[in-house]
């Protein structure tokens, strides 16, 4: 069988398969690939074990991604939680893969990644030479019940008390993807990338973002006294909605407005017909996260990041580089780490 290669941006095929495919979401779609190639620069491809002119029944998307400092390679996504490779059949994705590593071989990338939610990927990633890269934690809570089946099923004491919490502090939302929400959003972002030490996501992602993922996108700020004290920022494909990000600030932590603010998301979703609510990937180390979200989903779902080959370089986030780096970015005033994320950031993804 034939593997072909297509642009996923241009042929419009690709947004049928992603809308028709039970293992597309949000990092397939067509706004996220045309926002990363807008911020990032980031070419992006996919193969298809359809003819060129059929419809598309199977696809692997990628982007390239060149580097001088950090090298080239075929990453499925970039600055993605997961991508499933949308095939239905064990033989074709043996194609695409092989396809894949041809590629990567002709083009002198480094290594292909793969970061695959279907936990059945990995007898077929070993099998083809991948290696296992980095670990974390998806937390998916079911809304396919009643709400208030949904509130009770959290955690009582640290999320359902909370949120009451806050609701009798008389915090107000305002939600939306306006320009003031999100000068709002990335204030509070910049401070919280400052506390962990880590150099901000570029202001234009997320314009691209808003721009370009249209009605999907939706921005939350609570205020308390009109001052903002946190926010989040979802995506919606399909009946699924994503929480890609959230910030605070700390001083107001006492209120409990993020957990507030993800319930308000979850009602919203529920109300829109959603099924699912994902809280994003969740590093196994970052253990003060994981029991946060442990809270609204106590069984997470295991996340692998797979590399071909072998010998390619592993995670490196908790290496001595990284400890140093971080040492580095403690170091920097807010608006020093700002310019630095717009300079790093296409290297990272």
């Amino acid at each position: 069988m034939r593997v072909c290669q297509i642009n996923p941006i241009e042929d419009p095929r690709w947004a049928d398969l992603v809308q028709r495919h039970p293992k597309a979401s949000v990092f397939h779609s067509v706004g996220w690939l045309q926002a990363l190639r807008k911020t990032y620069g980031y070419d992006p491809i996919a193969f298809t074990t359809s003819s060129a002119s059929g419809e598309l029944t199977s696809g692997l998307v990628f982007c390239r991604v060149n580097s001088w400092l950090t090298g080239r390679r075929l990453v499925s996504l970039p600055f993605s939680d997961h991508c499933d490779p949308l095939c239905d059949s064990r033989y074709d994705l043996d194609l695409l893969i092989r396809h894949s590593q041809t590629v990567r071989e002709n083009e002198h990338s480094r290594y292909l990644e793969l970061r695959p939610l279907d936990e059945g990927f990995r007898q077929t990633g070993i099998a083809n030479g991948f290696q296992a890269a980095a670990t974390y934690y998806v937390h998916v809570l079911d809304l396919d019940r009643e709400l208030d089946d949904v509130f009770r099923g959290l955690d009582r004491d640290s999320v359902q008390r909370r949120i009451r919490r806050s609701e009798r502090a008389g915090l107000t939302e305002k939600c939306g993807s306006s320009e003031d929400l999100l000068g709002a959003f990335y204030f509070l972002f910049v401070k919280t990338r400052g506390r962990h030490s880590l150099p901000p996501t570029p202001y234009m992602w997320f314009r691209n973002l808003i721009q370009l993922c249209g009605d999907g996108l939706e921005i939350r700020v609570a205020y308390q006294s009109e001052n903002p004290i946190a926010a989040i920022l979802t995506l919606r494909c399909k009946d699924v909605v994503f929480y890609k990000y959230g910030c605070s600030d700390a001083q107001f932590n006492r209120f409990g407005a993020m957990p507030w603010l993800l319930w308000r998301a979850i009602e919203s979703a529920k109300r829109g017909g959603a099924t699912k609510f994902d809280m994003g990937r969740t590093d196994e180390d970052a253990s003060g996260l994981l029991t946060f979200k442990n809270h609204w989903v106590p069984q997470p779902q295991r996340l692998v990041y797979w590399r071909f080959p072998e010998n390619a370089m592993a995670d490196s986030s908790h290496g001595w580089k990284s400890k140093l780096t971080k040492r580095m970015f403690s170091l920097m005033p807010d608006r020093v780490r700002t310019v630095a994320g717009r300079v790093m950031y296409r290297h990272i993804a």
